[in-house]
């Protein structure tokens, strides 16, 4: 790509001539949805290998991707995120948040989603799907946690705007955080009898989501996707509000194999999801 001498000291065009072109942005989205291996990054961008093999080593020259050895014969490689990869995850969020409200929408900020649209299908079609292996997150402790318990023969996995935050203007859908949470507090000893972890994530940060968590006395896990790492290895929606990129409320319910079994999106009526969500749990864990 050639370039201006004035480009030389600007950030977006060294951004954009490392990201070269959109097949650069969508290899980066599928190794953060945990297709690492050539032939899986291939099946899912429809790349032919030669292309494929030009862009990942582009990537890796960059420094954004880096090779690890997984056969020996024949030699066979992973491409996972460097430090500076997984640093362009909040821009792959943002440009997704970007595309669902100015292209795939009116425009509007919303915490919610419409059934039938692009958010719904991308949540829906998680069901059947298993999570990326490896990905932890940051507890309210300071220490990285996976997003399944080990021992649960189930999980909830559900994801929130935010807790005490002033929204300024209304945002549909966003509030009732501090609700929802307390009803999954009031209903832990269901889901603990039944053998079903919960955790609750949201892109606050592990200190706001300890202080609250002490304050309502929060007996599972609260972790912290400020990175962005988990919305982008799963494409959750997003909304921007009160200066930062949230999650859209949501819930997961995972198998003991780590898969996805029930998606339950758009969260309107929160009582009844969370209730909701302990009936589907029970019986995953009971069939497991």
């Amino acid at each position: 790509m050639r370039m201006h001498n004035a480009d030389e000291t600007c950030g977006i065009a060294q951004a954009a001539l490392v990201l070269g072109d959109w097949w650069n942005v969508l290899v980066l989205r599928e190794v953060a949805r945990g297709h690492v291996r050539f032939d899986a990054l291939a099946a899912e961008i429809g790349l032919s290998r030669k292309v494929l093999t030009e862009r990942l080593g582009r990537l890796v020259a960059h420094g954004i991707l880096h090779r690890s050895l997984y056969q020996r014969r024949p030699v066979r490689y992973e491409y996972l995120l460097t430090d500076a990869g997984i640093a362009l995850l909040p821009l792959l969020v943002a440009m997704q948040d970007w595309g669902d409200r100015w292209v795939l929408g009116d425009g509007s900020v919303t915490a919610t989603a419409a059934e039938g649209g692009a958010e719904h299908a991308r949540v829906h079609a998680l069901a059947g799907t298993r999570l990326p292996d490896g990905l932890e997150l940051p507890g309210t402790q300071g220490a990285d946690l996976p997003l399944v318990a080990p021992d649960a023969a189930a999980s909830v996995l559900f994801t929130y705007p935010g807790t005490g935050v002033d929204w300024g203007e209304p945002i549909p859908g966003a509030a009732g955080c501090t609700l929802e949470n307390r009803l999954f507090r009031d209903a832990w000893p269901d889901f603990r009898r039944a053998g079903v972890d919960v955790r609750g994530i949201s892109t606050q940060l592990p200190y706001e989501q300890a202080e609250f968590a002490n304050a309502e006395q929060v007996p599972y896990d609260l972790l912290s996707d400020a990175r962005h790492q988990l919305a982008a290895a799963l494409r959750l929606p997003t909304f921007r509000g009160a200066g930062r990129l949230r999650h859209k409320r949501l819930i997961l319910v995972v198998d003991a194999e780590r898969t996805v079994r029930h998606t339950l999106f758009p969260v309107v009526d929160i009582p009844r999801a969370v209730a909701q969500s302990l009936s589907l749990a029970t019986e995953s864990a009971r069939t497991a």
